[in-house]
């Protein structure tokens, strides 16, 4: 049995250095039709065993393309489920490293209730356990399901294909056309990616990524040190109201803010930070991408998109699962108004306010710019749940512009009274002071100091205890 498999040598590269400890190294398929005995097929095509990645235990398997083209077989699943159920009974973290044609032709039904067995371990853990997988070859078919299932998926950029349909077999499509099975498709169309790089920057990544999070659900063992200054004034923060990825990495300890989904549905942001040692994750609202030279690469309004409410969702639901607290910054007008938005607009925005309202962990929002109509109120306000509500002096509240208010309440007045009408509306109803006196806005803060107050909101909700109705499940 080869040492030196590519398989092996990525699970070398993930975990910290002599930890790993394989598990099943001895099994082989049982299965013989079609010839299959004639193959050896060392561990069964699949890697399996424990480590530890910055101390904390982490189970690993990684497929071996070189086995059978890293085929999903019966006992090759069944290495993955043992996997699973140990880390289910220690709370750990499961990272798949995934390199396979899919399905095993040869073992036909057999190999169809392996996929259905990793499925069904896959559920129970969500929500347990994190859940990562990386994907550096094919994965295709019934095996793209596996990373959805998961929590964060890394791809790496230039071989790596995920598709349940190839290319080819999409009716008046082709590989030359539009590589639907790409890294750079899938990060940027189908949002199923977190992150994109070589398969260095996929093992630093998931490095990182793991000790920001907690084992499981259970526990909080995330929790660092903290050196920053929690008093550190932020005194460029006001003018970070457009790309809101930048105002998260100057609160955050140490200027650290770890971005997922990066490339998918810019106008909203997602990612976790760290305030005073602890994780917080974050959704922020953005309306200018800025590269690392500071020019301007993309431009948004500030409005809520069908992509954008899907993929802040999926993040509050995974950050309430391991009672990871949110955060939140606000600049919304309104709703994506496009007829191809149209279609899903309502029902994104309804799970991304359900989503808020459910969470029971500590939820904080800092209204950064503007925070107009029901497009607010979805965004983690005082009405769905929030915690605390913090906002800029300059901040803006109310059911809509001012002056779009003025035109529908004096509609046939002068231009004149509309202006005049306007200018009242925003400082009767659009000030921040205004949602302050009614008790919508607990803290009217400068942007400078908006870390120390966030670190002081997270560390009185610390303790937050919360009930929902008793039900099986919601539906949303």
């Amino acid at each position: 049995m080869s040492t030196n498999s590519q398989a092996r040598q990525r699970i070398n590269s993930l975990v910290d250095e002599n930890s790993f400890v394989e598990l099943g190294a001895l099994v082989t398929a049982r299965a013989t039709d079609f010839n299959l005995k004639l193959n050896e097929t060392p561990s069964d095509g699949v890697i399996t065993g424990y480590g530890v990645v910055n101390g904390s235990l982490v189970y690993v398997y990684s497929q071996d393309a070189a086995v059978l083209g890293g085929s999903v077989g019966e006992m090759h699943a069944k290495k993955i489920a043992n996997l699973y159920d140990l880390a289910m009974k220690t709370g750990s973290p499961v990272i798949g490293l995934i390199d396979s044609t899919g399905v095993r032709l040869q073992e036909s039904t057999d190999a169809l209730n392996a996929f259905g067995q990793i499925y069904a371990k896959m559920a129970d853990a969500s929500g347990v356990i994190p859940q990562i997988t990386a994907i550096f070859g094919s994965c295709g078919g019934g095996l793209a399901i596996m990373p959805s299932l998961a929590d964060f998926t890394f791809m790496e950029e230039k071989n790596a294909k995920l598709f349940v349909n190839a290319p080819n077999a999409l009716a008046g499509n082709y590989t030359a056309k539009c590589d639907t099975a790409s890294a750079d498709f899938i990060a940027k169309e189908s949002g199923l990616v977190d992150f994109v790089g070589t398969e260095e920057d996929i093992f630093a990544g998931i490095r990182e990524l793991v000790a920001m999070l907690p084992s499981n659900n259970e526990v909080d063992d995330s929790m660092t040190d903290c050196e920053d200054d929690l008093n550190r004034v932020c005194a460029d923060l006001a003018n970070c109201v457009e790309d809101t990825s930048i105002a998260l990495s100057q609160i955050a300890d140490d200027n650290f803010f770890f971005e997922v989904k990066e490339n998918y549905a810019k106008d909203m942001v997602t990612g976790f930070i760290r305030l005073n040692g602890a994780t917080v994750g974050c959704v922020a609202n953005r309306t200018k991408v800025y590269d690392e030279e500071g020019k301007e690469v993309a431009k948004f309004d500030a409005v809520l998109s069908v992509n954008g409410a899907k993929k802040a969702a999926d993040f509050v639901n995974f950050c309430d699962a391991f009672s990871i607290p949110v955060l939140t910054l606000t600049n919304v007008t309104g709703f994506e108004s496009t007829v191809e938005s149209e279609r899903e607009i309502a029902k994104a925005v309804a799970k991304l306010t359900y989503a808020f309202a459910n969470a029971t962990t500590p939820k904080v929002n800092v209204v950064i710019g503007k925070a107009f109509g029901s497009a607010y109120v979805a965004m983690n306000s005082k009405a769905v749940g929030c915690d605390i509500t913090i906002a800029w002096p300059d901040a803006q509240i109310g059911t809509m512009d001012a002056k779009l208010a003025a035109k529908v309440m004096y509609d046939g007045e002068s231009e004149e009274v509309i202006s005049k009408e306007s200018k009242a509306y925003a400082e009767l109803q659009n000030n921040v002071v205004s949602a302050a006196k009614r008790g919508y806005v607990d803290q009217i803060v400068d942007a400078a100091d908006t870390r120390k107050y966030l670190i002081g909101a997270f560390e009185m909700l610390f303790t937050k205890s919360e009930e929902r109705p008793a039900k099986k499940h919601g539906t949303v």
